[in-house]
């Protein structure tokens, strides 16, 4: 199993709006993409999160799987459309569930 983390920091400007359609958009593609064993994303509240307000964890059976999901046509959507036009930062973690 994969797990995959990715913490996002957004642009100062970036609209409630605009990043609740970054998670609807993420939450969507776990009905759409069929390597995805389970996908959860939401708003940080840590006071350890320098920064990042969101964050996604998604599970994969392998690597295969993970690299499926991330050429996906609906990922790539995702990504451009709505990530990359408010994004500032972003850190991922990719890890095998041991």
């Amino acid at each position: 199993m994969i797990e995959h983390i990715v913490l996002f920091k957004w642009q100062p400007d970036a609209s409630p709006e605009a990043i609740a359609s970054v998670m609807d958009g993420l939450k969507g593609l776990k009905a759409k993409i069929t390597e995805i064993i389970d996908l959860s994303c939401g708003e940080n509240y840590s006071e350890r999160g320098q920064g990042f307000q969101h964050g996604l964890v998604v599970r994969f059976a392998d690597r295969e799987a993970l690299k499926s999901y991330q050429a996906h046509p609906d990922h790539q959507e995702v990504v451009a459309q709505l990530i990359k036009p408010i994004l500032t930062d972003i850190l991922a973690v990719d890890y095998e569930i041991t």
